[in-house]
Parts: structure tokens; C-alpha cells; sequence
């Protein structure tokens, strides 16, 4: 089975990604910084697995990542590594371009190295994947979805680092050959996702009984992506997509903020009933946050019709094993919101 070298893989998606590739059989070199988002409580199931090798480490320290590379010789790269809440890149933009752009011109550049130095036909089996947002579109209008040459239009700090970052991906590919290839990503959600995103925060915020914020008027639309389906559409983005090619994933389920919200207030009124009164009742709107695009939706057609993926989960069906894996998990999320599942609790 191929080795892979994941970056950002104590995250939310890249965490999913590991457990995924650990249970398939490949051999994994998990490299992640650990920031708040990034937690080691999300592979506690791989710890004691032989298959699984973490390192603490930043894509941007090309030493680290030359090292990891010329140790392990690994068959691809997978680089989830990003900076991700636009919120947080409103309030301070540098950090996202440290690790959006900076570091992902260190991760291209230690990578390129490295590919030269295989031999012909390992070089020719290398790949660079880079997991990418459909927030580098900007936003669309009532009809429409994005596709892959949809033009870019990022319109916060958040997206205009993933922009800056796709656009170094597929410069290194056509002016060095690098064999990449970039995944688009709709609205993911789904077990191990850091409670400051919309679901998990609207979860842990009801059954504490507080208000459940909503930006606006709720009716801004994303196309919403189990996360198992995201990774199984990485897997064959990774394995049977064409280097230099971009790929949108997509979850083929539009919603509104809004209708999510009420949504999940239902599943938690079946699940956690509260003496008659539905969670609803702690719906509150709250002054929109700047740049907020209006819409998203993708167009997944070239991924579906060349690679033969499709998600499995429907919006209801992935939304209700949701609700049902954070009620079952009360403790990870404690674990995450307090910082103590660190490293020396695991033992690694």
C-alpha cells in the first residue's frame, strides 16, 4: 500500500482522512502544528497503531518537512494543512497567510525537491494533493453552481489565502512539472469537527440551554458534505485523477443557515427532548459578520463523471449521524474546548 505524508491531519477533515487511510492499510506520516484545531483526542483510536507515525511540525519549517521526506519516502503528499475560520481570519488576517501561503510555498517547494530526487518511475507515481474550499469562487448568485474553471473571487482573508495557495499549487505544476492535483470542497461536516463551525457550535450551544446565534437572516446557502464522503472523494482524487487537474466536491445538498439550524434543533428534539418546549425557541439573529458570501453550490459533475464517485450520505442521513456521534462523544468535545487531551495523554 502506498505511504502518504498528511499534512494537517489531526484536524478535522484531515483527521477523518487518517483514520480512513490507517483502516485501508497505508502506512501514514501525520505531520500537524497542533493549533487549537488540531487535536491528537481526534486519532486516539490509531494511537497504538504501527501504521500511524505523528510529528508535531509546521509545513512552513522546510527542514522538518525535508527530513519527514527524505526518511520515509512517501508515494504522495495529502496537504490539509490551512487556516480555515473566516471569522478568525476577519479579526487577524496574518495568520492565514503565514500558514495558507507561506507555508504551502515551503510544503510545494520541499516537495518539488523531492520528487526530483526519486527515481523515474517512483517520480512518475508521486502525487501532491492539495484540499482546497469552493470559497475561492466568492459568491453566487440564485442560479448556478461553481465549476472547476469557474473564475476566482475570494472575498475574506480566509479565502484569499486558500486562493493564493491554489494558485502556487498549480504554478509549481506547470512550471515544474510537479504532478498535482487540487480538490474544491463544499461546506463539510461530521464527527471530530472543532466546535467553533456551525454545526458543532449549534449542538453543544442547545443542549447548553444557550442562544443559538444565527448571521443575518439565516437564508445564506451552502452545499453541505458528509465528511466521509468528502474523504472517500480525496481518495480517488488521489489515486485516479489526472496530475494538474482540480476536482469539486460536493455534498449535492443545499441548504440555508437557517434550515440547518432548525434542522439540527429537530434531531435534538427527538434525541434530548427538553419537557415539550423544541429547541427552537433558542434561535436568536445576530448582526451579519462582514464579506459574508450569499451562496454556495458545487458542481461535482467532472469528479462523478471521471472518477466515478458520488456521496454516499444524504443531508438528513448525514446530518442525524451527526447529532447522534457528538451526544455519544460528550467527552471529546470537553476534551477539545478545554486543551487537555494533549499529547502526553496519548502516549505519543
Amino acid at each position: 500500500m502506498p505511504l502518504l505524508l498528511v499534512t494537517g491531519g489531526a484536524g478535522f477533515i484531515g483527521g477523518n482522512f487518517v483514520l480512513r487511510a490507517i483502516a485501508a492499510g497505508h502506512d501514514v506520516i501525520n505531520l500537524d502544528k497542533l493549533t487549537y484545531a488540531g487535536n491528537l483526542a481526534t486519532l486516539a483510536a490509531v494511537k497504538q497503531s504501527p501504521n500511524h507515525h505523528f510529528v508535531q511540525g509546521d509545513i512552513g519549517d522546510r527542514a522538518c518537512v525535508s527530513n519527514l521526506l527524505a526518511t520515509y519516502r512517501p508515494h504522495a503528499i495529502v496537504n490539509f494543512a490551512a487556516e480555515s475560520h473566516v471569522d478568525r481570519s476577519i479579526d487577524g488576517p496574518a495568520a492565514f497567510v503565514e500558514t495558507n501561503v507561506v507555508g504551502t510555498l515551503a510544503l510545494l517547494e520541499c516537495a518539488r525537491d523531492y520528487w526530483r530526487s526519486l527515481p523515474e518511475a517512483q517520480a512518475g507515481q508521486f502525487r501532491f494533493l492539495h484540499v482546497s474550499t469552493d470559497e475561492v469562487f466568492g459568491s453566487l448568485g440564485t442560479e448556478g453552481k461553481f465549476q472547476e474553471m469557474t473564475p476566482y473571487a475570494p472575498n475574506s482573508p480566509y479565502s484569499a489565502s486558500k486562493a493564493a495557495s491554489d494558485h502556487l499549487v498549480r504554478a509549481f505544476h506547470h512550471t515544474y512539472g510537479l504532478p498535482t492535483v487540487t480538490t474544491n470542497c463544499s461546506n463539510n461536516y461530521g464527527p471530530f469537527q472543532f466546535p467553533e463551525k456551525l454545526i458543532p457550535l449549534t449542538i453543544q450551544k442547545a443542549l447548553r440551554g444557550e442562544e443559538l446565534p444565527v448571521y443575518g437572516d439565516g437564508m445564506n446557502i451552502r452545499d453541505w458534505l458528509f465528511v466521509e464522503d468528502h474523504c472517500e472523494a480525496i481518495d480517488a482524487a488521489l489515486f485516479k485523477g489526472r496530475c494538474g487537474e482540480t476536482y469539486n466536491i460536493g455534498g449535492d445538498a443545499e441548504r440555508t443557515n437557517i434550515d440547518v439550524v432548525r434542522t439540527l434543533c429537530r434531531l435534538l428534539d427527538e434525541r434530548r427532548p427538553r419537557g415539550g418546549a423544541s429547541y427552537e425557541a433558542q434561535i436568536r439573529f445576530v448582526k451579519d459578520r462582514p464579506g459574508h458570501d450569499r451562496r454556495y453550490a458545487i458542481d461535482a459533475t467532472k469528479l462523478k463523471s471521471e472518477l466515478g464517485w458520488k456521496p454516499r450520505h444524504g443531508f438528513e442521513d448525514g446530518m442525524a449521524r451527526t447529532v447522534d456521534w457528538y451526544l455519544a462523544h460528550p467527552s471529546w468535545v470537553d476534551a477539545i474546548l478545554d486543551g487537555s487531551y494533549r499529547m502526553e495523554r496519548l502516549g505519543v
